[in-house]
């Protein structure tokens, strides 16, 4: 499966399998949810249902924000390809997305973010089980999840509020850096279980 972005499918050998989770972590600012969105996009450009659940933005804002970028949400909601909602409720969470996925067919779920999830349930023990039970299930129904985690701090040593990276199937770090006077941003894939990916680091940028 791909996103359609060449370079970042080269980073991932290719692309992620199909039936497997990918985690994009990194701090505020980064571009996660821009990231997922790329996958997302492909997606319906393919001719699938997707599904997106949001935690930590307004849904309008992230409408206006994507609009900016070239990636009209509300397009695509309205014409059926995408379901997307916002959640505050850890408890109708995994029913929805589960809901979803069995009544519509998604094969692309995105989720945005574990830390806002993690917000409304703060046992992570209890996180973790839950997000352990849903990966698996959505793997088994043939869809691809695209998870984001927002890390603490901005540059150098930085902290996730909960370690999820061993429940995905591919982990992307995104980061800061700094060359010539200007904070820049970098990508690598940590992490691929089923296959082979570049172990570069590439500068990227949003534009």
């Amino acid at each position: 499966v791909e996103c359609g972005i060449s370079q970042i499918d080269e980073l991932l050998g290719g692309g992620v399998e199909r039936g497997s989770s990918t985690l994009v972590l990194g701090p505020a600012g980064t571009g996660k949810s821009t990231f997922v969105m790329q996958f997302l996009l492909a997606a319906v450009r393919r001719g699938e249902k997707a599904a997106a659940f949001v935690f930590d933005e307004e849904l309008g804002l992230l409408f206006t924000r994507m609009k900016q970028m070239g990636i009209d949400l509300e397009v695509m909601r309205d014409g059926g390809d995408l379901h997307i909602e916002q959640l505050l409720s850890p408890g109708e969470f995994a029913h929805r997305v589960r809901a979803r996925v069995d009544s519509a067919g998604a094969k692309t779920v995105v989720i945005d973010s574990i830390n806002g999830y993690q917000a409304s349930m703060p046992d992570e023990q209890s996180l973790i089980l839950h997000m352990h039970e849903l990966l698996q299930y959505l793997n088994r129904q043939g869809a691809n999840t695209f998870l984001t985690v927002a890390q603490h701090g901005l540059v150098g040593d930085m902290k996730s509020p909960v370690d999820v990276t061993y429940l995905a199937d591919t982990v992307m770090l995104l980061r800061y850096f700094e060359a010539t006077g200007k904070v820049r941003r970098a990508v690598s894939v940590i992490k691929k279980r089923t296959g082979s990916h570049e172990d570069t680091i590439r500068e990227y940028r949003i534009s």
